[in-house]
């Protein structure tokens, strides 16, 4: 799970370390989404302020 179509690898989105840094956060807040990246990206987007720290500096780094 990752944010830059750009960096799309394997039929993720994101870097492993991205994905990683998320995983956590999407297990937890968007569970019925995953296997979709795109649906989740929008879903953690949706739960921002509940995000873990490193999975809030992914999307900063991608200026979302």
């Amino acid at each position: 799970m990752g944010l830059s179509p750009a960096s799309a690898q394997g039929g993720h989105l994101g870097t492993p370390q991205e994905q990683q840094a998320c995983s956590r956060d999407a297990s937890r807040f968007c569970r019925k989404q995953l296997g979709d990246d795109a649906t989740v990206q929008q879903c953690l987007q949706q739960n921002r302020s509940k995000l873990s720290a490193a999975c809030k500096k992914v999307f900063e780094s991608h200026g979302m």
